[in-house]
């Protein structure tokens, strides 16, 4: 069995409609994606806004976080 590749257009499709208020359940069950890719995707997608309205995203995050601890 072959594990599905979802693009990067629809994880962050799933991210906003999770910010906008659907639970990680629901879209689990609505897009047929489990659970744990639908938390790892709203983990690496989600987008933090920083004092001078810039926007950075957890991913970006993490990449700094490794640079720091290099």
């Amino acid at each position: 069995m072959s594990v599905p590749k979802y693009d990067e257009d629809f994880k962050k499709s799933i991210v906003a409609l999770y910010q906008a208020g659907k639970s990680q359940s629901q879209l689990s069950k609505e897009y047929d994606v489990s659970l744990s890719a639908v938390s790892r995707w709203v983990k690496q997608y989600s987008e933090v806004k920083l004092d001078d309205d810039s926007v950075i995203s957890a991913q970006q995050i993490k990449e700094l976080q490794k640079k720091c601890h290099a």
